[in-house]
C-alpha cells in the first residue's frame, strides 16, 4: 500500500532529519536505558539487513552509526538524539550466528524486552532486505509486536538491488502478510540507502511521530 505525503510532510521531515543528531549512549541492560523523557522509534531487522546504513541515509550523515559488511557488530542498543523531538534507537541484528549462543540470548533478550516495555516508543521500523523478503524470525517478531500492541511499519531495504517488477510483487506479497496485523502500519517504506529511494517518506512518516 502507498501513501501519499504532501510537500509540506516531506518538507517538514527534511527540516527535522536535517537537524543535529547526536550519539547518546549504548545500552547493554533495561537497568541502563535513558528516562523516557521523548518518543522513540527504534530500527529492527536481522543482521546485515542495512539498519547502520539507513539510519546514516536517513539523517544525511556518513557515519552516525557504525557500518560493517559483518554480521552482528551492533551489540547494544545505541540511542541517537535527533533536535532534541526524537530518539532514533539502532538495536541490534537478531538471527546472528556466529556469536556464542549465550550472547545471541542476551542481545535478543534485551531486544525483546525494550520492545515490549517502553512506554515512550512510537513505532518500530522493522527492516526487511528486498532480496529476500519477510522470513520466520521477521513473522516472530511481528507476533510479539502485535501482542505487545507496539505499532511497527515495514522498510523493505536496498530495493536498489531488484528489479522495479519484483519490488512491486514484493510490496503486494508483503501488505497481504500483514493486512491482518493489528500493530502494523499499512504503509510500506521501499528505501535504498545507497541511491535515496524512499527516504523522503520515510523521514516525513517518521517526523509525524515527534513531539
Amino acid at each position: 500500500m502507498d501513501n501519499e505525503f504532501s510537500e509540506q510532510e516531506i518538507e517538514t521531515g527534511r527540516v527535522l532529519f536535517a537537524g543535529p543528531c547526536d550519539f547518546m549512549l549504548g545500552v547493554v541492560s533495561m537497568e541502563t536505558l535513558p528516562p523516557p523523557v521523548m518518543p522513540e522509534v527504534a530500527f529492527a531487522g536481522r543482521s546485515n539487513v542495512g539498519k547502520s546504513s539507513l539510519l546514516n541515509a536517513i539523517t544525511g550523515r556518513k557515519a552516525l552509526a557504525r557500518t560493517s559488511n559483518t554480521p552482528g557488530r551492533t551489540r547494544e542498543l545505541n540511542f541517537f538524539n535527533l533536535n532534541d523531538r526524537l530518539r532514533l534507537v539502532d538495536l541490534p541484528g537478531y538471527g546472528y550466528a556466529k556469536a556464542s549462543k549465550k550472547e545471541v540470548a542476551g542481545w535478543n533478550r534485551l531486544i525483546r524486552d525494550y520492545l515490549k516495555g517502553r512506554v515512550t516508543l512510537r513505532r518500530v521500523c522493522l527492516l526487511i532486505d528486498s532480496r529476500h523478503g519477510l522470513k520466520d524470525l521477521d513473522i516472530e517478531i511481528m507476533k510479539m509486536l502485535d501482542v505487545a500492541a507496539v505499532p511497527y511499519q515495514i522498510v523493505l531495504t536496498k530495493t536498489d538491488k531488484i528489479k522495479p517488477t519484483e519490488l512491486e510483487k514484493l510490496k503486494a506479497k508483503t501488505a497481504e502478510k500483514i493486512a491482518r496485523r493489528p500493530a502494523a502500519f499499512p504503509f510500506i517504506a521501499a528505501t535504498s540507502s545507497e541511491k535515496g529511494f524512499g527516504l523522503p517518506e520515510l523521514r516525513a512518516g517518521l517526523a509525524q511521530l515527534a513531539e
